[in-house]
């Protein structure tokens, strides 16, 4: 189950890094120009995450998947931050799911490296939300932006 869900979570690593990439490219005009530079910042910490959990996989014995999750291409820049920030959203509830199966397993150095994972992930989870002038924490968001 462990290994199963670290797999799901590389796939959206890797889903993660594909729509930074292109979104930080696309989005134009001067009110995006900050977050298109930071969305650039967290592809490449995204890239971090991924070879981070690759390396689990590995030790585990595990063979990394190859396959992202479905990215999302919106035609418009508001859409593209909603897509990125529900993205951040289901990431730092899956890496809570998983470094509670780590530590029930006593995998602590696992439950370590997903914990600074997630750390960042939230940090993006903030940015995003701050872009897009709402609260990060999904739990008090009850609006989830328009749907691509």
């Amino acid at each position: 189950e462990l290994i199963q869900g670290l797999q799901e979570d590389l796939a959206r690593e890797y889903q993660a890094i594909i729509q930074y990439v292109i979104y930080s490219q696309v989005l134009d005009g001067p009110q995006y120009m900050d977050i298109a530079n930071e969305l650039e910042i967290h592809a490449h910490e995204e890239l971090d995450h991924a070879i981070a959990l690759a390396k689990q996989l590995d030790y585990f014995g595990a063979y990394p998947t190859e396959k992202p999750n479905k990215v999302e291409i919106p035609e418009d820049a508001e859409g593209m931050l909603w897509a990125d920030l529900r993205a951040e959203d289901n990431t730092v509830a899956a890496y809570r799911q998983r470094i509670r199966q780590a530590q029930d397993i006593g995998e602590y150095a696992l439950a370590e490296i997903l914990q600074e994972i997630t750390k960042q992930e939230q940090d993006h989870q903030i940015e995003l939300a701050a872009a897009l002038g709402v609260v990060a924490d999904p739990r008090s968001r009850k609006e989830s932006g328009p749907k691509s």
